[in-house]
C-alpha cells in the first residue's frame, strides 16, 4: 500500500458532502447508476478498508455506523457491472487496498496488499470532524432528486437487459411491466425488489473485464500472475501469487480491462505439482508474493518460474479455464 496522499480529483460526476443529524457515514446515489462503494478509515498505526456496499439509484445507505473518530476517512466507488458500456469510478489520488468480493481489511499504514488484493485510487472524505457526515454521488448532468435518479436508473437498467428503444415516460412503463410479468414480479413490486432483478437480469449479458480463472479439476489449485505495468520507473514485469481456486469454482483475478494488455499465467496444485507453466520467466516464492522485475530471482533468494501466455487480444474480459491436464485452449 502506497503512502496517503491528500489531494484526489473525482474521475466522474461528483461527490459532494454535507453534515448529518445521525453518527456516522451514509452515502446518497444521485445518479442513474447502480453503484458499489468502499471505504477506508485511517486509526494510525492501522488503516481499516471495507467494500463492498451497493447502492441503488434513489437510495442512501449507512456504510460506517457510530461516531466518525478516525483521522481521516476514503472512499471509493464504481459502476456496476451489469451495465453496458464504459465503466465509470469516483475516486481520488490515495491507493489502498481492495478485492473483487466483499472485504473487510486492517493493515499496517503502508503496509503491501495482500496477494489476492489490489490497489485502488480513493478520495479523501473531509467530514470536517465531525460525527456524523453524508456524501451523495452525482450525475453528470445532475439529476434534481432523488426521485428522478431511481427513474432514471430503471430507465438504464432496463436497456441493459437488452430492451430496445427505451425512450418515452410509456415505453419505459410498458418495458418494466413487461419485465415484471417476465420474471413472475408483483406488479407492486418494490423499486429495491425491481432493481436486484433487473441488475441480475443485466449481468447476464454483460460483457466481463479482467482475467478470470476457472478450475476445472477436482482439487484445489493454486495460481499466479505476470503481466507488465507502469511504474515510477517506467514499465515493469511484475508477478502475483498465490490465489487459491477451489475444484469446480472460478475466482477474478484482475477487473481492470485486458485490452492490449498480455497476461501470464502459472498454475500448481498441492506441492508444487504445476499444472500450467510455460516459456515466460518471472520471480516467484512458495508463499504469497508481489515481486518486480524478473531478473536476477536467484541472487534475490527468488525462484525462477514459467509461465503461460495467456490474453493479449482486443477483448477487454479473459478467462481461463484449467483442466486435470493442464490449460484449456477454449
Amino acid at each position: 500500500m502506497k503512502r496517503l496522499a491528500h489531494a484526489f480529483a473525482l474521475a466522474v460526476g461528483l461527490a459532494t458532502a454535507t453534515s448529518a443529524a445521525q453518527a456516522g457515514l451514509t452515502l446518497c446515489n444521485r445518479t442513474s447508476y447502480v453503484l458499489y462503494a468502499a471505504t477506508g478509515a485511517l486509526s494510525l498505526p492501522d488503516i481499516a478498508v471495507k467494500g463492498w456496499t451497493r447502492l441503488i439509484p434513489g437510495a442512501c445507505t449507512e456504510t460506517i455506523k457510530g461516531d466518525l473518530t478516525a483521522q481521516q476517512y476514503f472512499l471509493y466507488a464504481k459502476t456496476s457491472r451489469a451495465h453496458a458500456g464504459t465503466p465509470h469510478a469516483w475516486s481520488g489520488a490515495t491507493q489502498l487496498c481492495a478485492k473483487d468480493k466483499d472485504f473487510a481489511l486492517r493493515l499496517p499504514f503502508n503496509a503491501r496488499c495482500p496477494a489476492d488484493g489490489y490497489e485502488l485510487n480513493f478520495s479523501e472524505v473531509a467530514t470536517q470532524h465531525r460525527r456524523a457526515w453524508t456524501t451523495t454521488f452525482h450525475d453528470s448532468p445532475d439529476l434534481p432528486s432523488p426521485q428522478a435518479a431511481e427513474r432514471a436508473g430503471l430507465k438504464r437498467l432496463i436497456g441493459d437487459t437488452g430492451v430496445k428503444n427505451v425512450y418515452t415516460d410509456k415505453q419505459v412503463d410498458d418495458a418494466l411491466k413487461a419485465f415484471k410479468a417476465r420474471l413472475h414480479l408483483a406488479i407492486n413490486a418494490p423499486s429495491a425488489a425491481l432493481f436486484d432483478a433487473l441488475e441480475t437480469e443485466a449481468m447476464k449479458s454483460a460483457a466481463p473485464s479482467g482475467y478470470t480463472l476457472c478450475n476445472d479439476t477436482g482439487g484445489d489449485i493454486y495460481a499466479a500472475i505476470g503481466q507488465q505495468m507502469v511504474a515510477q520507473s517506467g514499465l515493469v514485469f511484475v508477478a502475483r501469487g498465490w490465489w487459491t481456486v477451489a475444484g469446480g469454482a472460478c475466482a477474478q483475478l484482475m477487473t481492470d480491462s485486458l485490452t492490449g494488455k498480455k497476461i501470464w499465467l502459472r498454475v500448481e496444485r498441492a506441492k508444487g505439482a504445476v499444472l500450467v507453466q510455460g516459456p515466460a520467466k518471472f520471480c516467484i516464492t512458495n508463499i504469497e508474493f508481489d515481486i518486480q522485475g524478473r531478473s536476477r530471482c536467484a541472487a534475490r533468494g527468488l525462484t525462477e518460474a514459467g509461465f503461460a501466455e495467456t490474453a493479449g487480444g482486443p477483448a477487454p474480459g479473459f478467462t481461463a479455464h484449467v483442466t486435470a491436464s493442464g490449460l484449456a485452449r477454449k
